[in-house]
């Protein structure tokens, strides 16, 4: 059974205070357990999106609902945002000791998603001594930590280098077909969105209305062979053309 929670997005409007509209009239239901990739040119609304679901912001008009009402949710920017003053195993474990968990049960789950996500060995060494793809890992255990039903990922992959990012995408979809929670993922990149969701959404450049809504026709497994494999060439086709009609 999915560990993951449902969305329900029903005429969601978000308007800025000089009256630009960023989100139209927008209807989204995402199931429990997807991975959804939301792409679009800059501008579009896909960040402001992203941070409605958070409930971070409210939506001028329109409701979001969860099923459970009130799932538990971690957001990784793209930036890892890690204190330089404690080390990968505090950085890792700081929601939970928020929480008020205690020091040997935060410490001992953070752990756990450490070795999940490869760090197992770095965990007394501090941000700064560690690499680009080493602090999003950190960043990616300190969201996995409380285990959240509902992942939303804001391009956390843009700065980093080709290798380093394929590494971290393959890894993120096996977490999450391991865990079944819900994922969001904010991208501007086409192949990013095709490898990694079952489904993918594009916004158009105005009004971030919903030019399309794709699920991809891939295999569930997926690994770095996928990356030359025809099917995946045709699902970025898709996606592309949708990016580029005005």
């Amino acid at each position: 059974m999915s560990q993951g929670v449902a969305l329900h997005l029903r005429g969601v409007r978000r308007e800025f205070q000089d009256g630009h509209v960023v989100i139209g009239s927008m209807d989204l239901h995402v199931a429990a357990g997807e991975f959804l990739a939301v792409l679009g040119p800059s501008g579009c609304g896909k960040s402001t999106l992203l941070r409605m679901i958070a409930r971070l912001s409210d939506p001028d008009a329109g409701s979001i609902t969860f099923d459970p009402a009130q799932p538990s949710t971690a957001f990784v920017f793209q930036d890892a945002h890690l204190l330089p003053w404690r080390t990968v195993l505090d950085n890792a474990a700081l929601p939970l000791e928020l929480m008020g968990t205690a020091r040997e049960e935060r410490f001992a789950k953070a752990r756990a998603v450490l070795v999940q996500v490869g760090l197992a060995e770095v965990e007394g060494r501090y941000p700064a001594q560690l690499s680009g793809g080493m602090r999003m890992r950190v960043s990616l255990a300190r969201a996995l930590v409380t285990q959240p039903r509902l992942l939303l990922m804001d391009e956390p992959f843009a700065a980093l280098d080709e290798i380093t990012r394929f590494g971290l995408e393959a890894q993120l979809r096996d977490l999450w077909r391991e865990r079944g929670m819900t994922v969001v993922f904010v991208t501007h990149s086409i192949s990013e969105a095709a490898f990694l969701a079952n489904r993918a959404i594009v916004l158009a450049r105005r009004d971030g209305i919903i030019k399309l809504d794709r699920r991809m026709e891939l295999p569930n497994e997926r690994n770095n062979e996928l990356r030359s494999d025809p099917r995946l060439g045709l699902e970025m086709q898709r996606l592309m053309g949708a990016m580029e009609e005005e």
